[in-house]
Formats: structure tokens, sequence, C-alpha cells
């Protein structure tokens, strides 16, 4: 498996890139404003279709990009059910942000949950809630290469916002350190903004919430 960090939009959201050129499949994590730019010649280049796009939360610019996506590849788009209004109906963030961001809605087929477990790309991915920035942000555990994409629950050094709509900084510090902080210690944190991280590390040095 293939991985491809393509930050993208306006303010650099990370999108993940998985790719299996064996299987010829592939997964988006987040979608961005203009991604599909850069994920369109990975794909023809490895001979994959996008079979999956995985929202980690409803926040616009992880999302901007996602109808696009979607009308290009025809993606399966899963989500958390507690970001649904932010997902169908991103005029909301438009109020709050006080701008025109452009949004389109973005179709989700399926609503994942706490501890749900998905097959993608030969491997078993676990889906576990960590609510507190937003109220449907989710990761995504790959156990066997020791990785998880935490959208903006986490972050190197730091945390996710808790002042926007939704958000609850002891529902945060509560999330990472019973969802992420139990994880492996030497599992690779991949956020939603900046570089990676390991789950040891933060333990050990974030200034927000230790572990």
């Amino acid at each position: 498996m293939n991985l491809y960090v393509l930050p993208a939009g306006a303010i650099q959201t990370n999108a993940y890139l998985l790719t299996a050129p064996e299987r010829g499949e592939a997964v988006l994590i987040d979608a961005p404003g203009e991604v599909w730019a850069d994920v369109e010649p990975i794909l023809k280049k490895e001979k994959c279709t996008l079979t999956e796009l995985w929202l980690t939360h409803g926040h616009w610019d992880h999302t901007q990009g996602g109808a696009a996506v979607v009308r290009a590849t025809g993606a399966r788009v899963r989500a958390h059910r507690e970001d649904r209004n932010l997902i169908e109906t991103p005029e909301i963030m438009e109020r709050f942000m006080g701008e025109k961001l452009g949004l389109e809605p973005v179709p989700v087929d399926h609503w994942v949950v706490q501890g749900e477990r998905l097959t993608a790309l030969g491997c078993d991915v676990e889906v576990r809630h960590v609510p507190g920035h937003c109220p449907g942000n989710v990761l995504f555990y790959f156990a066997a290469t020791g990785s998880v994409f935490v959208g903006d629950a986490l972050f190197s050094g730091s945390v996710g916002r808790s002042d926007l709509p939704g958000g609850d900084f002891e529902v945060l510090a509560q999330s990472i350190r019973g969802q992420i902080y139990t994880l492996p210690e030497k599992t690779v944190v991949f956020p939603g903004h900046g570089p990676k991280t390991t789950v040891a590390h933060e333990r050990a040095s974030n200034p927000y919430v230790r572990g």
C-alpha cells in the first residue's frame, strides 16, 4: 500500500491518498478544495480506481473538494452521522465562517459508528469516534501498518480547536485519551493539518492533553 500526503485547499488541509496498485484500488481520506487535481494523476499512474472517500469530519476545509471527487469517480463516501448537517447542508458553515466558500453537499453512502470495522485495500480498518473538535470527528486506524488518520482531533504538539460550534475541550481531551492514546505507542498519527507524529510522542509531550 502506498501513501500520498496531499495538502490542498485554502488552508492546506491534509488529504491522504492510499493506493494498492496490485489491487487497482485506492481510498482518499478527506477532500479539501481542488484536491482532485492532485489525486487524478496518481490514480492514472498507478492504474487505480478510487473506490472510497472517507471524511474524518464535516468541516468545510475537509469536505470542499468532496463533491468533485465523487462526480469524477463515483467513490463510496463514509462519514459519521453527527456531522450530517455540516456535510449535507454546508451553508451552515458559511454562516458561522461569515463568508461564501463555494461549498457543495457531499452525498454520504454510509454512516460509520464507533468500533466499526472496514475492509479496504486488503486491510482491516477500525473506526473510532473522537468528538470534541467537531461532533462527528472519527479516526481510521490501520493496525497492520501501525498508522492512524485522526482528522483535527490531534496535531503534532497541539490539538484541534474546540471553540467552533459543536466543539468542547473536555470532550476532546477525553476523546484523545480514550481513543487515540490507547493505540499502540508506536502508531504513526496522520493529522488533518501539519506533520505526522506518534502516539508515544504526543502522550508524553503534548502540552494540551497529556496521557
